[in-house]
């Protein structure tokens, strides 16, 4: 199947049109035009369908797929596609956009089997992001989550079902940030005592890092790495720097790439580029002292989610690029970079339809894709034979 091209010149769009993809540069805020990009072709096999709005994917270092469900199931997916139920997951809050959400294997996962979960904990006080750590045991033709324990429990309670996050990443360290959302009350990201809204860095075993940006503050939680956030949906360790990416969603408009920096403040709901979902403008602009801008930015929104940098020697043209899942925007964008600037955008896959909630490179070399809906499936992307 052949990737659509998308480019378009950038420009300082007028809000009320809502038109337009918008980038946002560090610093001077130079406003350049986007260069299209050259076509590939892609060979895009099914690895397994009928997954139930699956959420995140990761790799067993001996073959085969730990994919989470919404509902809580988590799946182990052998690599022809087949699929069976892996116990022993925490029990989750499973409404909107609630439920068992990303996995990632330890670092060390070869000796210590350790696997981290984030997912929405409810509580008499309402839900909130989580982190579970289990040991991934063999268990006859599949797998068992056993030892497993909540280290984390976050205190951005809420009732209804906005707005958890949730992304995990291992920095080079050791440690783990953990995205939250603002739970749908946007002024909880602004509020240091509280985990709505924020990056957060913990040791493994849940506890906060001495060398956290807000250790000792008073009013302040040791856990916060940023804050100012909206709900990041995906996070990436850059392959060459080891800092941290995230992507956030917006409201209408104003989705933000972002790199977030210990003890710094990306902004929301006080600036922001996009508007609210009746129209009406958002806090005081889209610039304030001491707030940080975003990287790059979307206008209207394409509500992303998963990420991941291509590295693959499968992929020489896309060496550097970050990729990007779309749900509303059903596609997959390739943004080419220079340095932390995006110079190019390019969205791939708009012919399958399809909301995709999570891309991640294999260690095959391919690209990886799930699509999220009660059919949702695991897709691999490979470059089609030249001639």
């Amino acid at each position: 199947m052949a990737m659509t091209v998308f480019s378009r010149a950038v420009r300082r769009a007028n809000r009320a049109s809502n038109m337009g993809v918008v980038a946002a540069f560090i610093g001077s805020m130079a406003l350049l035009p986007l260069p299209a990009m050259a076509q590939m072709d892609l060979n895009i096999e099914t690895v397994t369908s009928d997954l139930s709005f699956p959420w995140s994917v990761a790799f067993l270092p001996d073959g085969g797929y730990l994919v989470t469900e919404r509902d809580g199931v988590l799946k182990y997916v052998t690599e022809s596609g087949g699929q069976s139920v892996v116990p022993g997951t925490p029990e989750v809050f499973a409404q909107g956009q609630g439920g068992l959400l990303d996995v990632v294997l330890a670092p060390d996962f070869a000796t210590t089997r350790e696997v981290y979960l984030s997912f929405s904990e409810g509580s008499p006080e309402g839900a909130g992001t989580s982190v579970f750590r289990a040991r991934l045991m063999p268990e006859g033709a599949g797998f068992v989550l056993a030892d497993g324990e909540t280290v984390f429990s976050g205190n951005n309670r809420g009732f209804g079902g906005r707005h958890f996050g949730s992304r995990l990443a291992f920095a080079g360290d050791g440690t783990l940030f953990v995205t939250t959302g603002d739970r749908g009350d946007g002024p909880r990201s602004q509020d240091p005592s509280d985990h709505s809204g924020a990056v957060l860095r913990l040791n493994r075993d849940g506890s906060a890092p001495s060398d956290n940006p807000f250790v000792g503050q008073a009013g302040h939680l040791p856990e916060l790495w940023s804050i100012g956030h909206r709900n990041p949906q995906s996070a990436a360790i850059h392959p060459q720097t080891g800092a941290l990416w995230t992507v956030e969603h917006g409201a209408r408009g104003g989705d933000e790439v972002n790199r977030p920096e210990a003890g710094k403040n990306y902004g929301w709901p006080v600036i922001s580029y996009g508007r609210h979902y009746s129209g009406g403008k958002i806090g005081e602009g889209t610039a304030k002292a001491g707030m940080e801008q975003p990287l790059y930015y979307w206008d209207p929104s394409i509500a992303p989610s998963g990420m991941a940098f291509v590295t693959s020697p499968q992929f020489p043209d896309w060496n550097g690029s970050l990729l990007v899942g779309a749900l509303r925007g059903q596609h997959l964008a390739r943004l080419t970079l220079d340095g932390t600037t995006v110079t190019g955008e390019e969205r791939l896959l708009t012919d399958l339809g399809e909301r995709i909630r999570d891309v991640r490179q294999g260690p095959d070399g391919a690209i990886y894709v799930l699509t999220t809906s009660g059919e949702g499936q695991l897709l691999r992307l490979t470059p089609a034979p030249r001639g």
